[in-house]
């Protein structure tokens, strides 16, 4: 449980973060992280549409360089995008200027006033700086679709068991997530509709 719904211990050592946003009504904020990748995104973005949903895009800055047209179709069919650093970076293994220097590298590309850290990792002074210029969205439910050691089922059993009213959920438009991705997303979309959930846009 740990990994997949962090505990209230963790969530403190983050100060000013947002992990989920309490809510009396059903609603979810569904996120993805890693892309835009070729074949992978464009995917996400037909079911999306498919089940008239909207999620936000947390992009790696040169996924975007690379791929620009893909990150103008995430924009064009009304979702939402957050900086996920240049290069996808663990804040604890730089220092803060350089890693400071990283997310505004990836700035240029991706227009955006939200920022989540990759693996949700980063120093206390970094994330002092960092809440003055973004708001920084952790998460609520991570599905671990990327993981090598859960199945498609497993996947989809995580966010059966740990979602909740206001959850942030992780998924990942990534090669190392596809997989698990493709076939655990659809099924969870359908769950969350049908226990009433509404999908949200962070504000």
């Amino acid at each position: 449980m740990f990994i997949e719904q962090p505990p209230w211990i963790y969530r403190v050592l983050f100060p000013g973060a947002i992990w989920r946003i309490p809510s009396k009504e059903k609603c979810v904020y569904l996120t993805f992280d890693d892309g835009p990748i070729p074949r992978i995104t464009p995917w996400v973005l037909d079911l999306l549409d498919k089940y008239q949903i909207k999620a936000t895009f947390f992009c790696v800055g040169d996924n975007v360089r690379k791929h620009p047209e893909i990150y103008r179709m995430i924009l064009d069919r009304g979702h939402q995008t957050g900086n996920h650093t240049f290069n996808h970076i663990q804040g604890l293994r730089f220092w803060t200027t350089n890693y400071l220097a990283n997310i505004k590298k990836a700035g240029e590309y991706i227009q955006s006033n939200l920022y989540r850290p990759p693996h949700g990792h980063m120093r206390f002074p970094q994330l002092l700086l960092l809440r003055k210029l973004y708001k920084i969205i952790m998460w609520d439910v991570v599905t671990r679709d990327y993981s090598p050691h859960k199945t498609p089922d497993g996947v989809f059993e995580i966010v059966k068991k740990y979602t909740r009213n206001g959850s942030v959920i992780v998924f990942h438009d990534s090669l190392k997530a596809e997989t698990n991705m493709m076939n655990s997303l659809p099924r969870s979309i359908e769950w969350l509709q049908q226990q009433g959930y509404q999908f949200k846009l962070f504000e």
